[in-house]
């Protein structure tokens, strides 16, 4: 595969001949958390990359939290079957509650560990990674939220939901939270998160708000005092199969959908937030008369991200005055994204 993969140290995918190791009752120092809906096969990547990374960095104990979000194809069967011969511990969860949100909660309260790391399904660590990640945490502050660097993981994808900065940065609230950690490669020590408490299920995939539970993860997080940081080490591959503008159009209308629902929810605590609504309606005017575009690589727009953002308001607005559950997402909201395709 060419690209960036060949500057990502990996060993080979191969299943481990070792039996699965049973808890001896001490908490590891690291527990891995996947969440996945029907992505049999890249889990089972995914995964093969976790195990090569905690065999190369053994002195570092590790577990792994697979939660299937109620997966119909064959997860259950893959991952029982690895789980079995597996070197690491894998504790095998299923939450039905839909979203991903539910799914990560459902992961922090089974995990053990003393940080907490989370990578999307569709993802390979670097060999390397629980190295760096030792070492941040050795060397900074233990309490932070983390990310790393996201690289493509198929040259042939296009090049969104990565972040490839080889700048140490931390957050503020002059850039917009979305993206400065990604959340398919996002760590923190345990005591972080309970601080900051439980992903907001009215947000993420699955939800009725299709994506943002991170951005609000990072917005709590910094309201409590909590530094924010990113790293250009700790990477990840982001195979997240997306080569047509048309598909990077449509994940790009449900991050601005979900935006929209966090400006709301923030609007008195975080108002920051609004100003950022407030510049890329600017932006979106000066598009008009030949000014540069959101995402000029992807040639994407300022004008759905503003339509959407209102959009999401509106829906997170009508389930905090109803008090509706946290399910998927009206048709109504689906008819609205195909519209501005």
């Amino acid at each position: 595969m060419a690209g960036k993969r060949s500057e990502i140290t990996r060993e080979r995918a191969q299943p481990s001949a070792k039996p699965h190791h049973p808890s001896t009752g001490r908490d590891p120092t690291a527990s891995f958390i996947v969440c996945t809906y029907n992505r049999a096969e890249a889990l089972q990547t995914c995964i093969r990359s976790i195990e090569a990374a905690c065999r190369a960095h053994a002195s570092m104990t590790s577990e792994l939290v697979v939660v299937d979000n109620g997966s119909t194809d064959d997860t259950a069967e893959r991952l029982a079957r690895i789980a079995a011969t597996s070197s690491m511990t894998i504790t095998p969860l299923v939450e039905h509650r839909r979203g991903l949100a539910a799914a990560r909660n459902a992961g922090i309260e089974r995990s053990r560990g003393h940080i907490l790391i989370f990578i999307d399904d569709d993802c390979e660590i670097d060999l390397h990674y629980l190295r760096d990640l030792e070492r941040h945490y050795a060397n900074g502050e233990r309490c932070v939220v983390r990310g790393g660097r996201v690289e493509l993981g198929n040259a042939l994808d296009l090049p969104f939901t990565i972040k490839r900065s080889p700048h140490r940065a931390r957050f503020t609230p002059d850039v917009h939270p979305g993206g400065f950690v990604l959340g398919c490669n996002m760590t923190m020590h345990r005591e972080v998160a309970m601080q900051v408490g439980r992903f907001d299920e009215r947000f993420g995939a699955g939800s009725a708000l299709q994506s943002a539970e991170d951005t609000d993860y990072l917005v709590r997080a910094f309201q409590l005092g909590i530094p924010i940081e990113y790293v250009p080490d700790m990477t990840v591959l982001h195979n997240h199969g997306r080569s047509t503008r048309e598909a990077i159009e449509g994940l790009h209308r449900s991050y601005s959908l979900g935006n929209g629902g966090l400006c709301l929810k923030h609007l008195f605590t975080a108002p920051w937030l609004l100003r950022h609504f407030c510049w890329t309606c600017r932006s979106a005017w000066w598009e008009l008369w030949g000014g540069s575009r959101f995402d000029p690589e992807v040639s994407l727009s300022h004008w759905p991200i503003v339509y959407m953002n209102l959009l999401g308001a509106i829906e997170f607005a009508r389930h905090a005055v109803m008090k509706l559950p946290r399910s998927p997402e009206p048709d109504q909201i689906k008819q609205a994204t195909r519209s501005l395709r």
